[in-house]
């Protein structure tokens, strides 16, 4: 089985959320912040990592980012606070820049 990473990011005001599902997390990431891809990410400035889970199974991962999708604000808000309750940008992190 494939690793696969749901995420969500938002931007500097955690105003704006987008929740996505990959299979290389650092990778895709990176490609919000330097806004690679014209869409919505990069239409509302949303490059700071907040959140992610990690799946073995790509078919399950698409259904939790579906799940996610369909939540509302209040419900992603709540899995970020739980997760990350300083909205700290995990960037750094998962890319091996600085220490857990």
């Amino acid at each position: 089985m494939k690793t696969m990473y749901i995420y969500i990011m938002a931007n500097k005001n955690d105003t704006v959320f987008y929740t996505g599902v990959t299979n290389d997390l650092v990778r895709r990431v990176y490609q919000h912040r330097e806004k690679i891809y014209k869409g919505f990410t990069s239409q509302y400035n949303v490059t700071k990592l907040v959140y992610y889970e990690i799946c073995e199974d790509p078919y399950n991962a698409i259904s939790r980012e579906k799940q996610i999708k369909a939540g509302s604000r209040a419900d992603k808000l709540k899995l970020i606070k739980n997760f990350n309750p300083e909205f700290r940008d995990l960037y750094k992190q998962i890319c091996g820049c600085e220490p857990n």
